[in-house]
């Protein structure tokens, strides 16, 4: 991995199909993180009813909102042609997704309303992997980049 490969071509950054998709992985994220905060104030407002939200919808609710402001910087720094961003969004992305099939999955402490919550943000994330790594951002920030994209 190349840390010091230059941002993309200015030109590959504003074609209209790269502003297309980069548009949509940010309104993506920010349905990622309007889920995720309006989840964190219910919890907030129904913290002291113990069978809605227990210890383990606290720490959830609160590593979700920490997940949903990293991917939303890294949406808008991807956007502005940070390979390194581009990268971590994809790696986020992924994880995330990842973590909350193993949450709607696996039996245990979430009530059915949280597991409920994060299958709606999965499908946001799941969203931003295939937008992501579609051919069009995977091309743009190769590493060597502005060379392997197409201009047309």
């Amino acid at each position: 991995m190349n840390a010091t490969a230059p941002a993309p071509d200015s030109e590959l950054l504003e074609h209209p199909e790269t502003r297309t998709a980069l548009r949509r992985l940010t309104l993506l994220v920010r349905g990622y993180l309007t889920v995720s905060v309006v989840t964190l104030v219910a919890i907030v407002l129904l913290r002291n009813h113990s069978g809605v939200v227990n210890s383990a919808v606290w720490i959830r609710g609160t590593i979700v909102v920490a997940s949903a402001l990293v991917t939303t910087v890294l949406a808008a720094r991807a956007a502005r042609g940070s390979r390194g961003a581009y990268r971590r969004l994809r790696i986020i992305s992924a994880v995330m997704v990842v973590a909350i099939v193993a949450i709607i999955a696996a039996p245990g402490p979430f009530p059915l309303w949280m597991k409920a919550d994060q299958a709606v943000c999965g499908l946001a994330l799941i969203g931003v992997a295939v937008v992501a790594n579609g051919a069009r951002l995977r091309s743009l920030f190769a590493d060597g980049g502005a060379a392997t994209a197409q201009r047309g």
